[in-house]
């Protein structure tokens, strides 16, 4: 379990899913944007922001979050009003939440996507000296 969070509402969601998501592996939460990144055996696979776990999607799973009737995660940029979707990280359904059973499936889905689209990510070039 990380430090405790200075939200009170993203501490107790925390506190949830390290709970629920125990049977899994090591779960952690760094602070990452305005809110946490949550790792599961060092694979970052959700974020807690604004008192909501968004979990990582793929073209296998999205349409599961579509049928539940989540949409993407979205914020507005302050300086230029536009809407920004991220379309990577959907808000889990709240039946999921609440059912351990049932976050353990999708939290290992949203793991298994996140860690294939790290895998498919090119390797950084080294600026030369």
């Amino acid at each position: 379990m990380p430090k405790k969070p200075v939200n009170p509402i993203a501490a107790d969601l925390i506190a949830q899913l390290d709970m629920k998501l125990a049977p899994l592996g090591h779960i952690r939460a760094r602070r990452m944007f305005s809110g946490y990144g949550v790792y599961l055996d060092g694979v970052v696979f959700a974020l807690v922001l604004r008192g909501k776990l968004l979990l990582r999607v793929d073209d296998k799973t999205r349409p599961d979050f579509v049928k539940a009737g989540m949409k993407p995660f979205s914020y507005t940029r302050p300086s230029t009003g536009k809407t920004i979707r991220v379309e990577s990280y959907y808000e889990c359904p709240g039946a999921v939440l609440a059912d351990g059973a049932k976050l353990r499936r999708w939290s290992k889905e949203a793991r298994r996507a996140s860690a294939e689209r790290n895998q498919k990510k090119p390797a950084k070039k080294k600026k030369a000296a």
